[in-house]
């Protein structure tokens, strides 16, 4: 049997407001991602006016059909978020 691949994704996920409360942000972006997508890290990054993005890091299965795009969907369709961006990928 062949070991399948992981893969790092580091993405950058903006809030819809300065007041998203991240700690709620992240469990519902946890709860919305796909079984085989797991969360490594998180941490916030100021950007302006008091508005922070949260970073996030996760390990994905390698051979995945669309790369990240489901899981760029999944972070989108949570309430808070109002924009992602894959910042860095790399095969593990």
């Amino acid at each position: 049997m062949e070991a399948l691949g992981k893969v790092y994704v580091l993405l950058k996920i903006y809030p819809t407001d300065v007041n998203v409360n991240f700690d709620r942000m992240i469990k519902e972006i946890s709860n919305s991602l796909p079984e085989d997508v797991r969360i490594v890290s998180t941490a916030e990054e100021p950007i302006a006016f008091g508005l922070k993005a949260l970073k996030m890091a996760i390990i994905m299965p390698e051979h995945v059909e669309g790369g990240t795009s489901k899981i760029e969907e999944a972070v989108s369709k949570v309430a808070e978020v109002s924009q992602v961006e894959v910042e860095y990928v790399t095969r593990m």
